[in-house]
């Protein structure tokens, strides 16, 4: 009798694959504004914050929310919402106010 059986089946709904993981890697390299996170309140009061300081930095970039766990896990992110620049990770675990993600955006792009 087996008192613990082995469960093969992943916390991820096993979206965190080898394939798809080679394909988020890809995904992370390109350039632009990420907002990393489930859609939940916290990640959209981000992107709400990150809009606003890429208009008053005169910047016309999208910014992308990506809320897929296998890319999300690519950035090496374990607490949301998170902001990435350009492929760099800036910011992780809070949201951050309109004038903190100015400076982070400003100083990762120059």
């Amino acid at each position: 009798m087996r008192f613990f059986k082995r469960n093969n089946s992943c916390c991820c709904a096993e979206s965190c694959k080898p394939k798809n993981m080679a394909a988020a890697e890809t995904l992370k390299i390109a350039d632009g504004v990420k907002v990393l996170g489930p859609g939940c309140a916290k990640c959209q009061a981000l992107e709400k914050a990150v809009s606003s300081a890429l208009a008053e930095l005169g910047m016309n970039t999208k910014i992308e929310h990506v809320t897929d766990f296998a890319q999300i896990a690519a950035y090496g992110v374990m607490s949301t919402p998170a902001l990435v620049v350009d492929g760099k990770v800036i910011s992780y675990g809070k949201v951050l106010s309109k004038d903190e993600a100015k400076g982070l955006i400003a100083k990762a792009r120059s």
